[in-house]
């Protein structure tokens, strides 16, 4: 990624008069939001609320000055497709996504309704951006990670778990960016530095999630390395305890895996991204347009590590590894 190109931008992007902040429109403003989670999915709700924090903080309340027209898809391509649908059939004004999938769903409804989206890992390869100075179309957000950060994963499972010599990088190829080759290349150049056997494992059901981690566990010395994929996150429970189950380590990008029952989590704040999602939506509201907009990176990351998880898998966490994490949970 060319980083001084964009930060740049992004500092251009920035600078917003606090004149115009201050002004409200005459009329209600209709926005649309496509979610990646289900509606009960309890993170779900965390990033919806951050997002509605940081539009109030801009001045905008749904309600009053707002209408937001929310769509919970719950990991399910179909329902992404029929409520990306039915979002661009209301006309907003603006469109805030979840996901690469989603984005790609509204993408097919939509090239002219200002969109913003959050949680979307190589926005130039999936063809929603020119680049990430220059957008060039209808389309802008914020980038959850840049790709090398698959080889920090294995880094720190390796550290948590030292034994580990074989790694299946798990995902769905219809649901992740790239359909996993985004993240192919550094996962493979770090397995070869740690003497670490790299296997990719591409799952689509609860059934093939089984199958992939029960073989890992028929052997020792084997780990998962999970990046971002909003299937893997609605199937998050039946992983979390077939990985205990079979005691095999893992590493997930999203700290709520490790609160679900997970053993370690390094990755951006999400809630911040949805937080800061909101200016640009308020920018859009305002007359900005997404194709003058850079892309984003994420500015706060965060480790959790759970040692009661940790306990159950025989494994003792160091102390250097305690002291670097954000949250320990015990």
């Amino acid at each position: 990624m060319r980083r001084r190109e964009f930060i740049a931008g992004l500092s251009a992007a920035s600078a917003w008069p606090l004149a115009a902040r201050a002004q409200q429109a005459g009329r209600v403003r209709r926005i649309g939001v496509l979610m990646g989670p289900g509606e009960n999915d309890p993170e779900g709700k965390v990033q919806l609320l951050a997002f509605a924090s940081g539009l109030a903080e801009a001045g905008w309340t749904d309600g009053r000055n707002l209408q937001m027209d929310v769509r919970w898809t719950a990991g399910n391509l179909d329902r992404m497709r029929m409520f990306a649908k039915e979002l661009v059939d209301l006309q907003p004004d603006a469109i805030l996504v979840h996901s690469t999938p989603v984005t790609a769903a509204l993408q097919r409804e939509t090239r002219t309704i200002p969109t913003v989206f959050a949680l979307v890992g190589d926005p130039i390869g999936a063809g929603f951006v020119a680049s990430l100075a220059s957008p060039g179309g209808n389309i802008t957000g914020f980038l959850p990670q840049e790709a090398a950060i698959t080889g920090k994963w294995l880094e720190l499972l390796t550290e948590i778990a030292p034994g580990i010599k074989r790694a299946a990088l798990m995902f769905n190829s219809d649901t992740t960016a790239g359909s996993g080759s985004y993240y192919f290349p550094a996962f493979e150049a770090a397995a070869r530095s740690l003497n670490v056997e790299p296997i990719t494992a591409a799952v689509r059901s609860d059934a093939e999630i089984e199958t992939v981690i029960t073989s890992l566990g028929h052997e020792p010395r084997g780990g998962l390395v999970f990046p971002p994929d909003i299937f893997i996150a609605a199937h998050r429970v039946p992983i979390i305890l077939l990985a205990a189950r079979n005691k095999v380590p893992a590493i997930y990008r999203d700290a709520f895996f490790v609160k679900d029952g997970g053993l370690l989590s390094y990755g951006p704040d999400l809630a911040d991204i949805f937080r800061r999602s909101a200016s640009y939506v308020d920018r859009i509201l305002r007359g900005a347009k997404p194709a003058d907009l850079p892309v984003q990176l994420p500015v706060k990351f965060q480790m959790t590590v759970n040692l009661k998880t940790a306990k159950t898998l025989g494994l003792t966490v160091s102390p250097t590894l305690l002291a670097r994490a954000d949250e320990v949970i015990e």
